[in-house]
């Protein structure tokens, strides 16, 4: 195992700076586009007219990337999850060109797919060139790993996904041993990212104590609520993306989503646009802040954002939009009933939504864990995620294979 750790140390340092690169670029652009040009036009940032000019803009701008760019930035984002495909090399600038513009444009998609996509397919040509000897396999983990350890600053996120996917292989009592370079590449990405940006997913929402009967009801009906709304958009997903894929064409394809997506964010406002994270922070900053009808507006459109951008063309992943639909289903069942306490609203909606979004259990408890930073929380969370896993469980995936059907 020692002969390993300098290579997955470098996979992961070069993995997360590709994030950052791909982030820092991306906000720079959405700060001009959605700042500095409406700004000198002397109108609203925010306003419906110029949100919806800004989607189909950016579903022209995705389409002609998609259209003309060598690689056609990669295969169909329908059919790809966090376990990417090795791209040829042509395939990588155009795909981070279209997420770039995705990420700064305003659909409600993160950059965690194509980054991964992208990390994947370098390491594994670097790598295999360097270590003619080595598995393709080896390369890949330590390129998902590390991405997946930048996203979330913390190699915690990594090893869980990673002890998932071993889990239906025989490992042979050896977990920690196929673990050992893929936690050291995605340490030492999270330790990057850390360095560069301070990530914190923290959301800092009124302290939680003691837990009680009541509060272990609500994580139950919240998570289980969370789940049958995330698996509404799973069944909707195959014919969503039927419906724009008989347009036929990415010019025709990605400005209709656009269209679509224009019209979602004049009906649920500028906080259900991109991917979501600074957004639940404005949420959590006053819970108290909207009104149910507000909340459960802002979780219906966001999943209806995600649902179009996942099925039209756009690049991008699931996660971090899926977390803001959950957090606005927690915080909506706070307002519905004052007793749920924030905290266990939000943790618990996360995890139910994540839970059919992506079929991630690990990933699903760790991130709702992480976004209230509370242990007395995590004891609830595992008992939430049971009946909510048993609701989502043998359903299709929010993926397709290449005939349009639904991954089971």
């Amino acid at each position: 195992m020692l002969p390993t750790i300098v290579p997955a140390l470098l996979v992961g340092v070069v993995a997360s700076l590709v994030l950052v690169g791909v982030g820092t670029a991306a906000g720079e652009l959405q700060d001009v586009l959605w700042q500095d040009v409406p700004d000198a036009l002397g109108i609203g940032g925010y306003s419906v007219p110029w949100m919806f000019v800004m989607l189909v803009a950016t579903g022209i701008a995705v389409g002609l990337v998609v259209w003309k760019v060598p690689g056609h930035a990669g295969p169909d984002p329908a059919t790809t999850g966090l376990d990417a495909p090795v791209l040829p090399p042509a395939v990588l600038p155009g795909l981070l060109l279209a997420t770039a513009l995705m990420l700064a444009g305003g659909p409600s998609l993160g950059p965690e797919n194509p980054i991964i996509a992208v990390n994947v397919s370098l390491a594994v040509r670097v790598g295999l060139r360097a270590f003619p000897r080595t598995r393709e396999r080896a390369w890949v983990a330590l390129a998902e790993a590390g991405t997946i350890g930048a996203l979330f600053g913390t190699p915690v996120a990594a090893a869980l996904v990673i002890s998932e996917a071993l889990a239906g292989q025989r490992v042979k009592g050896r977990l920690w041993d196929s673990l050992f370079a893929p936690l050291a590449a995605a340490g030492a990405g999270a330790l990057t990212v850390s360095l560069v940006s301070e990530p914190s997913f923290d959301l800092h929402l009124p302290p939680f104590g003691r837990p009680g009967w009541s509060d272990l009801l609500a994580s139950l009906v919240v998570a289980s609520a969370g789940a049958l709304l995330g698996l509404c958009a799973v069944y909707a997903f195959p014919f969503v993306h039927g419906a724009f894929a008989r347009l036929r064409h990415p010019m025709l394809m990605l400005p209709a989503g656009g269209v679509v997506l224009g019209a979602l964010a004049a009906l649920g406002g500028h906080l259900t646009l991109f991917k979501g994270l600074d957004e639940i922070a404005v949420l959590a900053r006053d819970p108290d802040g909207w009104s149910a009808g507000e909340f459960a507006t802002m979780t219906v459109v966001k999943l209806a954002a995600l649902l179009v951008a996942a099925s039209c063309g756009f690049r991008g992943g699931r996660i971090f939009p899926a977390v803001f639909v959950g957090t606005a289903l927690g915080l909506c069942a706070h307002a519905l009933v004052p007793g749920v306490h924030p905290a266990i609203g939000v943790s618990a909606g996360v995890l139910g939504v994540l839970l059919a979004i992506t079929r991630q259990g690990w990933v699903s408890l760790f991130v709702a864990a992480v976004l209230v930073a509370s242990p007395s929380v995590l004891t609830l969370l595992c008992i939430a995620s049971l009946p909510a896993w048993l609701l989502v469980t043998g359903r299709p995936h929010m993926q397709l294979r290449a005939d349009g059907t639904a991954v089971r």
